[in-house]
């Protein structure tokens, strides 16, 4: 008896235990009909800085194999593929309506300019300083992605390919290479372009005026915010049918010069295109593009290089008579002095172009990798002033460090006293 009853115990129990593999085997084979692979299996642990790397099994719209990364290739849906790829990466998800991603670049050659890569260098510098400063991703392209759309049409195949690629991106925010941030302290007020989807730096009167106001220099295409959504991807789309590589091209180029009686050259550029699009063709695009005026989303940089010496005299000024702005800190707390600064620049009465370091400031015209440098200027000084808008910025990020440049013409650097400015420097 005690022989049967044991044979009957295990019997019940490799029943249950086949019963309960089966219907594992029917609940993971329901659960791979979304899938497409079986991802292999990865243990985090709770300091693993890569938690929010791990890729869902299901389905998305990185699978579609008729989905093309190619500015020729219109993409259609994409706040709904952006949207189920977030519901897949929660993680991702939180926050994603803030973030930026920066995107730059260059081009692929060596430069001409001897000092091209140099300058280059420098300029890509100011740029990873700020966005570690403010906690932004950069991305750094020197790559043709459309060999047709060279200079200044590249930048419509790399922000297109950069979207898709950073689905958990909110902004793209493109800097022309030759942008410098000369405020390293200043933040881009995201909430304020909540229903808006491109921020670029203009004149509503020299955009939208009909008649000799308009002009081909109302925007500056080097800098602007666009949002990650189907309206920038249907915007890039029209945009690039004005480009090299389209066949309409040769017909842009009367259209915009008798549109912008300014325009000096007779090929179409970037630029005059967009101004063309949004003024143009009615509220389609018009409705949703943020002119900022307010601060120097980027300067030019005739206008801005001679104040440097003075802005930094008056910001020096400042801190002296306020010490918790020269309070030595960590730089992972720089936006927290920031934000001490703000009301004490508004109580001195420093604003744009009267005082306050300007947020960019662009050398629009200077070519620095080429060399080919607009002839109104002089070679010399657009590398020199560009070394001393680096400069001007690179003290900002120094002064955490411990260190200045003995002056605005100089690489070489000296190290701050205590309570700097309040006690006198001196030079080692």
């Amino acid at each position: 008896m005690a022989l049967q009853s044991r044979i009957r115990w295990l019997s019940c129990n490799v029943f249950l235990l086949l019963g309960g593999a089966f219907l594992l085997f029917l609940f993971n084979s329901s659960l791979s009909s979304t899938s497409i692979f079986k991802l292999p299996t990865y243990v985090f642990t709770a300091g693993d800085r890569f938690v929010d790397e791990i890729d869902t099994p299901d389905q998305t719209f990185y699978d579609d194999p008729k989905l093309s990364y190619s500015i020729e290739r219109r993409i259609k849906n994409w706040d709904h593929k952006r949207k189920a790829w977030l519901n897949h990466h929660r993680r991702l998800a939180a926050g994603a309506d803030e973030r930026i991603l920066m995107v730059t670049g260059s081009q692929p050659a060596m430069c001409k300019n001897p000092i091209g890569d140099h300058l280059l260098l420098r300029l890509l510098k100011n740029k990873m300083d700020y966005c570690r400063i403010h906690g932004y991703d950069i991305f750094y392209n020197n790559a043709y992605l459309q060999p047709q759309m060279d200079s200044f049409w590249a930048k419509l195949p790399i922000i297109r390919a950069t979207m898709m690629a950073h689905p958990e991106v909110e902004w793209i925010w493109w800097m022309d290479s030759d942008a410098v941030f000369t405020d390293m302290e200043f933040k881009i007020p995201i909430e304020r372009y909540k229903n808006h989807n491109l921020v670029v730096h203009g004149w509503p009167s020299m955009v939208y005026e009909k008649g000799d106001n308009k002009s081909w220099t109302g925007l500056n295409a080097g800098v602007f915010l666009i949002r990650n959504c189907q309206w920038s991807m249907d915007l890039m789309d029209s945009w690039a049918k004005m480009g090299p590589q389209s066949p309409d091209y040769k017909k842009w180029g009367p259209i915009l010069t008798t549109t912008f009686k300014d325009k000096p050259f007779p090929l179409p550029d970037d630029q005059s295109a967009l101004i063309y699009l949004i003024s143009m063709e009615g509220r389609k695009w018009a409705d949703k593009v943020y002119l900022e005026g307010e601060y120097y989303l980027e300067s030019y940089w005739i206008g801005m290089v001679g104040w440097y010496d003075n802005i930094t005299a008056q910001y020096t000024e400042m801190e002296k008579r306020e010490p918790g702005l020269r309070r030595r800190h960590a730089e992972r707390v720089s936006r927290f002095y920031a934000g001490l600064r703000e009301p004490v620049i508004k109580k001195a009465g420093l604003r744009n172009g009267a005082g306050r370091r300007p947020f960019v400031t662009h050398f629009t015209g200077c070519q620095p990798c080429s060399g080919n440098h607009n002839p109104m200027y002089d070679g010399d000084t657009c590398w020199q002033e560009m070394g001393r808008a680096l400069n001007f910025a690179d003290n900002q990020v120094l002064r955490t460090y411990g260190f200045l440049h003995q002056d605005l013409d100089s690489s070489a650097v000296y190290s701050l006293p205590f309570d700097y400015p309040h006690t006198n420097i001196i030079h080692q």
